[in-house]
């Protein structure tokens, strides 16, 4: 567990690093600290394969002299005046940006929910092996073989502190847990795999892996089908994995200004009719919610699509500086650590579309659990060609048999603007909260 006097060495280390590199000439200083204290697990077939805990602490400088913008990180806290003067110096050898405004300013933070959890906080090793072995039994338990796995647990905390006034501290914690399985039966193979992740410590270890398990066993002696266009139903995992990739880049408003996405009209019809989708910074439990962004921008509820129609982008503090007077930061600077500079990217992006069940509803389609190769896609155009896994036959409304191997290649946009259903089994996919969504008139290639 953190140290309860963490915080305030945090606090001091960033007063000492905003000093230096004020006196050192910056015009504006950003200082963004973490402390993370993880434990990891990795699986191998039934055994453990290594268990490790390690505390990473680090702090990152942004430095603006006219215009430009110097960066330097360090762990070490007895370099923190020269990596804070290695951040001026590094602004100093960069070429003005012209648009540059400032660094966020000093403002009230809203409050936000479950993103603490003190069982987790203070959990022990081998308290998360005994997770680990949970998850290995879950697969087992259905006749199937685990393969690999992981279980990974993490308590941070971040302070962010600017020469604008912000002063910012925040603590999280998240469990995510993951497995992988095969099952042979007679001449056949199937795989699987299966997850979860949360802010608390209410993971179903056992039902992960036996998910997994399930999963695969159905997913035995798969048949084959005629390349054509039809219905298809996308799962959470598939569908979260093509918005990733495809859709959520456009959605950048440094890509929208660089002339990178294809949602750059806003009122534009970008989904069907009932689509509605929202980046929730604030969401209850979500895995992207906090009180700020990681530059110190209060978090919201920004509408993206209402009834199908483009009403904005995701802004960080330059980009909204670099547009029209109107424009705000949206809260969307996200960072991958102390050692990187921010991006935009989601919060929580919550796709929404009226419920029902979708499979009783449809009369011939195929339902994909999740998909490989989504990364591939081009995150410009939205073009993708993604091979399906785990996929089955939908027939009068009920799933019928596995379907061995399909690729499937489609536009996300035109997909988006094509959906006819969707289901009640809304899932959060890490930072993407989607259900179950119906597209018709999709390539599929058996």
């Amino acid at each position: 567990m953190p140290s309860p006097q963490q915080p305030y060495l945090m606090i001091f280390a960033a007063s000492r690093a905003l000093e230096c590199a004020y006196r050192a000439g910056a015009d504006e200083v950003e200082v963004y600290c973490t402390t993370d204290r993880s434990v990891s697990i990795n699986t191998k077939l039934e055994q453990i394969e290594y268990a490790s805990e390690s505390l990473t602490r680090g702090i990152g400088i942004r430095a603006i002299v006219a215009g430009a913008v110097g960066f330097s990180s360090t762990n070490d806290e007895k370099t923190i005046e020269h990596a804070s003067e290695l951040a001026v110096t590094s602004a100093r050898a960069s070429q003005p940006d012209q648009d540059w405004s400032s660094l966020p300013t000093r403002s009230t933070y809203p409050a936000v929910h479950g993103v603490f959890d003190s069982a987790i906080a203070g959990i022990e090793l081998s308290r998360c092996v005994e997770l680990a072995v949970e998850m290995i039994r879950g697969v087992t338990s259905t006749g199937a073989t685990p393969t690999s796995g992981g279980l990974a647990v993490s308590t941070g905390t971040s302070h962010i502190r600017n020469t604008n006034g912000i002063e910012h501290t925040e603590e999280g914690t998240s469990i995510s847990a993951f497995i992988e399985c095969i099952v042979k039966g007679g001449a056949g193979i199937a795989t699987a795999y299966d997850f979860d992740v949360s802010r608390s410590l209410d993971i179903d270890a056992f039902e992960v892996g036996r998910r997994a398990g399930e999963l695969a066993k159905q997913s035995l002696h798969g048949g084959s089908i005629e390349p054509k266009k039809m219905t298809v139903l996308f799962g959470p995992l598939a569908i979260a994995d093509i918005l990733e990739y495809t859709f959520i880049p456009s959605l950048s408003a440094d890509n929208v200004q660089k002339g990178r996405s294809m949602l750059s009209e806003v009122g534009a019809v970008v989904g069907a009719g009932e689509l509605n989708i929202t980046d929730d910074g604030l969401r209850r439990c979500g895995i992207g919610t906090a009180q700020s962004d990681d530059e110190g921008t209060p978090s919201q509820k920004t509408t993206i699509l209402k009834d199908g129609i483009l009403e904005g982008h995701l802004y960080d503090a330059y980009t909204a500086g670099k547009a029209d007077a109107d424009a705000v930061s949206t809260g969307n600077a996200v960072r991958s650590g102390y050692g990187a500079t921010p991006t935009i990217g989601v919060r929580n992006l919550v796709l929404e579309y009226p419920a029902s069940d979708v499979v009783a509803e449809t009369t011939s389609g195929v339902l994909i659990h999740s998909v490989i190769g989504a990364h591939t896609a081009n995150q410009y155009s939205g073009d993708f060609s993604i091979e399906a896994r785990n996929s089955f036959l939908v027939e009068n409304g009920a799933v019928t048999k596995p379907i061995k191997s399909i690729m499937i290649a489609g536009n996300i946009f035109d997909l988006l603007k094509k959906i006819d259903g969707a289901g009640t089994d809304v899932r959060a996919v890490g930072e993407i909260i989607v259900p179950t969504l119906r597209i018709s008139d999709v390539q599929v290639i058996g």
